[in-house]
């Protein structure tokens, strides 16, 4: 292996999380060498998904000055052997003899239906490689209840959770939002125009509960969210609706950590080195070639330019790592919410809360095992808030007395970890770029951002992830070239397959 890795590079990444993954793949696809390293054994660091075994061992692993992992523990809430007359019964090792089963995210993420990363998917192709399930249930909490908010127009109508006056009320105000902006000279963007959104919600006289659909579920904001960002978000839900299903959201099929693993796919297609179990352990920048040179294994590598994810070493020496994302995970062999809301055995349900005051918010995802992510009669509990302290536990206490205090699920597995931030860049990698951690967010609308934005710093002259064609679509040495549809092709494709029948054109000539 040491031998036959080539020495020079037009870029190497080093992580293998959602966006180091992207950029990979970019560069790639455009014809730059990659080598994309990692010092785990798995794909994408704190963007991944483990089994119930590898998840144990992961938040066992004694705390290194570069892991993004921090405070973590877990705890069973079974004894080891119960009773065996409850044919139902789920203990610690009935869960830990189907761990395989299991696909649980350290960094959850829903997809809008028409956001970013779905388009992004669709407009490079790489939505073949990954599979997902439209979002079952928009949650919210209503007089200590979690209940189902109506999305799409059949839904509102068929609710019993909203009067007949209600559901009008509701259908007047979405269709409002949805034409906003359509008319610069509209008299609620004159009039709201520096306010909030909740002062507007107030203005047109809706009920609190309809109050509390918008502002929980549907544009996902608080009480000083401004009238124009709450407009957008609103838009933005219905702009996804009618899409793949009744609710806007997607979910991966076998979780999150599918994601960086479509890319690393798309970046070894056409090209790209990948090794994990490889660290970097010194890197140095070659002012006269103003090249990267990177100590790896015993070899050193050459490289035009190097994009690293935070808190990797050795460019990461020297840096603190701060609290950024406060994590829960749960396993349970009972689901949230009642009958209605878990129908046929459940699938994905999503719950936005807030505390008392409304200042602060959590998102919640339930997983049944139709997600592909655990074992039939299992659901897994996704929590995530921003960080507070260096206790997530802690962190997360007001969202968890909501959950679990009143409604009493069987909790089976519970554990608590930090995805922590790094505070500042290391001066000896002024010439790297680093990716952003992960940020609290609900789909990958940061990081595809934080992508786009290196990659074409990198290559500026380049497309970010251009179309990559489809197996039927590559033409092998001997057949027409003609007998492709042109008009299918992408844009780089196209000019090949023109020089192509060009030159098969000269050659009959010359004959």
């Amino acid at each position: 292996m040491l031998d036959d890795l080539p020495e020079q590079f037009d870029l190497v990444v080093i992580g293998t999380g959602f966006t180091e993954s992207c950029i990979a793949a970019a560069g790639s696809r455009v014809g730059k060498s990659v080598l994309h390293l990692d010092s785990n054994e798995y794909y994408g660091d704190v963007w991944s998904s483990f089994t119930m075994d590898a998840l144990c061992a992961r938040l066992d692993q004694e705390v290194e000055t570069h892991s993004a992992l921090r405070n973590a523990r877990y705890t069973w809430h079974t004894t080891e052997k119960e009773s065996e007359t409850d044919a139902q019964s789920w203990n610690r090792d009935s869960v830990l003899a189907k761990s395989r089963r299991f696909s649980l995210d350290l960094c959850p993420r829903i997809l809008y239906a028409a956001g970013e990363l779905v388009q992004l998917l669709i407009k490079s192709n790489i939505c073949r490689y990954a599979e997902f399930r439209a979002v079952d249930h928009v949650c919210m909490r209503h007089n200590g209840e979690i209940v189902s908010v109506p999305c799409s127009r059949s839904d509102v109508f068929n609710t019993k959770t909203l009067t007949i006056v209600e559901k009008r009320l509701l259908m007047k105000f979405l269709t409002a939002c949805n034409d906003y902006g359509e008319d610069k000279c509209n008299e609620d963007s004159l009039e709201f125009r520096g306010r909030t959104f909740l002062e507007y919600l107030q203005a047109q006289r809706v009920t609190e509960k309809i109050s509390s659909c918008v502002m929980q579920a549907i544009a996902m904001c608080g009480p000083s969210t401004s009238f124009e960002e709450g407009m957008q978000r609103t838009q933005r839900f219905l702009g996804s609706l009618g899409r793949y299903g009744n609710t806007p959201f997607l979910f991966p099929m076998y979780g999150c950590g599918e994601l960086p693993q479509c890319f690393c796919r798309l970046c070894a297609v056409y090209g790209g080195i990948y090794c994990l179990k490889r660290a970097v352990d010194d890197i140095a920048l070659d002012f006269n070639s103003n090249e990267f040179l990177l100590s790896s294994a015993g070899k050193t590598l050459r490289a035009k330019n190097v994009v690293s994810a935070p808190g990797y070493p050795p460019v990461s020496k020297g840096i603190e790592l701060k609290p950024h994302i406060s994590r829960g995970l749960f396993i349970s062999s009972s689901p949230l919410g009642n009958e209605e809301l878990n129908k046929g055995g459940g699938g994905v349900n999503l719950l936005r809360l807030l505390d008392d005051e409304g200042g602060r918010e959590a998102f919640l995802m339930q997983l049944s095992h139709y997600t592909g992510a655990c074992p039939d009669g299992l659901y897994i509990f996704h929590l995530t808030t921003p960080a507070l302290s260096q206790d997530p536990a802690s962190d997360l206490a007001v969202f968890t007395s909501q959950l679990f205090d009143q409604s009493d699920p069987q909790i089976i597995f519970s554990s608590y970890f930090t995805i922590a931030a790094q505070t500042s860049k290391s001066p000896a990698a002024e010439h790297i770029y680093y990716t952003d951690p992960p940020t609290y967010e609900l789909d990958y609308d940061a990081a595809i951002a934080n992508a786009r934005d290196i990659f074409g710093k990198l290559f500026p002259e380049a497309d970010f992830l251009p179309r990559a064609p489809d197996p039927e679509e590559i033409v092998v040495d001997g057949e027409d070239p003609s007998a492709l549809n042109e008009h299918s092709l992408p844009e780089d494709l196209r000019a090949q397959l023109h020089d192509m029948q060009q030159a098969t054109q000269e050659m009959d000539i010359q004959e």
